[in-house]
């Protein structure tokens, strides 16, 4: 465990329907940052964080949240938004997030003006009245992210938050998790979306059918796997039919081309195979691969991911 760690898993386990869904998973949640818990579906993200919340309980190993084990004596210090959105169909947004303010501890009256305000700041200040059933799909999940926030938590677990949103209210919700982790807050964010996850993301942990398979910082992860793409501008480059021996994917773009190399392979061993098919080289630059490729490359068994696991 890292001294001062808000949240840490240890060899943590769990079996569910005689399947074992996490396999001795370790990592860590440091205050002030942004954890990106990434991974197919069925990966185990979704049960690791039920622990956490102590929804459910592992089977063996130890999970460690402020210091001690996970219970409703930390209540107050978490915010949850859960994948699954919903909620009050009949009861206005204000009620519902004044109701749930004074579940995690805050008076009424505080829940009340917090709510407003953070309506106000999401541009949801006229629908305050609005029940559940009249608010949009993006809407509910600004309505459910205030009510995660609103006791103003030391901890936040977001399942899958951009799922389904405009472009316009996706970038809110990141600007409201960069601010959380300005002010110290650890965040632990579950997503699809290695974009996502490239751009808000301190470290990243990467799962595969309950066990780490990347685990670390974002810039580090992606130097590790910088000898993984290559872009390329010259004459002649073989065409996407005809990919290079040491190439396991070929795109164009703005006249560069960009190869993903195969396991194994070298930037150098690209260069001979294109100088050897007589093409002319005009720029030949090794590139960090973008989360979403080495995702693919972990999963299917890449050797770099050992440096990073």
């Amino acid at each position: 465990m890292e001294p001062g760690a808000i949240v840490a898993v240890d060899a943590v386990r769990k079996r569910l329907g005689g399947t074992e869904v996490v396999a001795g998973l370790s990592f860590d949640v440091a205050p002030g940052e942004i954890l990106g818990f990434l991974g197919p579906n069925g990966a185990g993200k979704t049960t690791t964080m039920r622990m956490i919340l102590d929804i459910v309980r592992p089977d063996a190993g130890t999970i460690r949240v402020f210091g001690q084990a996970p219970g409703i004596a930390h209540r107050a210090r978490i915010g949850y938004l859960p994948e699954e959105r919903g909620l009050y169909r009949d009861v206005p947004a204000i009620e519902t997030l004044t109701y749930l303010g004074t579940l995690r501890g805050l008076a009424s009256g505080e829940a009340r003006r917090r709510g407003l305000r953070l309506l106000g700041e999401m541009g949801l200040g006229d629908a305050a009245r609005k029940s559940g059933a009249q608010l949009s799909r993006g809407m509910h999940q600004k309505v459910q992210l205030i009510a995660a926030i609103l006791h103003e938590p030391e901890l936040l677990i977001v399942d899958e938050p951009f799922g389904g949103l405009d472009p316009v209210n996706s970038d809110l919700l990141k600007a409201v998790l960069r601010d959380l982790r300005a002010r110290g807050t650890a965040v632990i964010m579950s997503t699809h979306d290695m974009a996502d996850a490239q751009a808000l993301c301190d470290r990243i942990l990467l799962i595969d059918r309950g066990r780490r398979l990347l685990y670390g910082p974002v810039g580090a992860i992606r130097d590790a796997f910088a000898d993984g793409a290559v872009s390329v501008r010259g004459r002649g480059l073989p065409g996407p039919g005809s990919l290079p021996p040491s190439a396991a994917e070929r795109s164009e773009r703005d006249g560069t081309v960009r190869y993903l190399l195969r396991p194994g392979a070298r930037a150098a061993d690209l260069f001979r195979e294109l100088a050897t098919s007589g093409a002319e080289v005009e720029r030949f630059q090794e590139e960090a691969p973008e989360l979403g490729e080495i995702f693919v490359r972990a999963v299917a068994g890449d050797p770099r991911a050992e440096a990073v696991r």
